[in-house]
């Protein structure tokens, strides 16, 4: 079964770019500078950032359905990201490294299933969960520190 991953779009954190930490702390964003890879990996590229290189923290609604299962958590973002990962049917390196935690939600955003699993064989948990018809897309989340990784859609 074919898969698209998707990091998110730069675009809705363009206007954080640049700003001052007062400024961005009145947002409830705070700048960090990255002190070891990994360890702060990039929600749009979906790669750990390197030392010495910037990143935002902030608070992100992935799950924005108006169910019981709407959620939000903080992530990284570097700061001046422009491209977004986006593949069929590749798993980046930072997940790969990384235990995960794999949601499946319907079509009106009600949690159909779960797993964790090792970075290193997603696949198979992304096959099993697109195989029940119901599934319409999945989140990925750093299952250690709950937060949100990416989106899986089917292709």
């Amino acid at each position: 079964m074919h898969f698209r991953l998707s990091g998110l779009s730069p675009h809705q954190f363009e206007s954080f770019f640049g700003m001052s930490d007062a400024a961005l702390a009145q947002l409830g964003v705070r700048r960090q500078v990255v002190d070891r890879s990994p360890g702060f990996p990039d929600r749009v590229t979906l790669q750990d950032v390197a030392v010495g290189q910037t990143v935002l923290l902030l608070n992100y609604v992935h799950q924005p359905a108006a169910t019981p299962y709407r959620a939000s958590h903080a992530i990284f973002v570097q700061e001046g990201a422009a491209r977004r990962f986006e593949a069929i049917d590749e798993v980046p390196e930072s997940l790969r490294i990384r235990l995960l935690s794999v949601r499946a939600y319907d079509t009106e955003g009600m949690l159909r299933d779960g797993d964790v699993v090792d970075g290193r064989h997603i696949e198979s948990v992304i096959t099993r969960m697109f195989q029940d018809a119901g599934i319409a897309y999945l989140h990925v989340h750093h299952a250690r520190h709950g937060c949100y990784a990416c989106r899986v859609d089917r292709v």
